[in-house]
């Protein structure tokens, strides 16, 4: 086995920030605005330590599609409008504004306008921490 000199180790620790040295999130706010229909707001790191969330507005009889969020837990703050969070295997849940709906981790879902006018939304995905 090679043997590393001390100089080498040194440089190794040196090129591994330490957490003091490593960029924290900082508070900020933002405007709800979206020219198109499902707009970022928080992207993860190093903007938050792991939750992104965004905006989205579908029009009426729109759905965003199948899909999971993996590992993480999702939370949809319903702001406007009338729809339906689809849960695969299990029945439809009815979603309304103002209200909030809950997406647990490793779950396919779906979320779709059910009214006649649009349903807006801001969704919140965040690390689950496996308890």
């Amino acid at each position: 086995m090679r043997e590393l000199s001390l100089t080498a180790i040194a440089l190794m620790i040196a090129a591994v920030p330490l957490s003091s040295q490593m960029s924290r999130p900082q508070s900020l706010t933002l405007p709800l605005e979206c020219p198109k229909g499902d707009c970022p707001l928080l992207r993860g790191a190093p903007q938050t330590t792991g939750m992104r969330s965004g905006f989205v507005r579908l029009k009426p009889g729109a759905s965003v599609g199948w899909h999971t969020t993996n590992q993480n837990e999702e939370a949809l703050v319903i702001l406007h409008g009338r729809g339906e969070a689809l849960i695969e295997g299990q029945a439809k849940l009815a979603i309304a504004a103002p209200g909030l709906a809950y997406i647990p981790p490793l779950t396919r879902h779906n979320v779709a306008n059910t009214g006649t006018e649009p349903l807006e939304y801001v969704y919140v995905v965040a690390p689950a921490n496996g308890r």
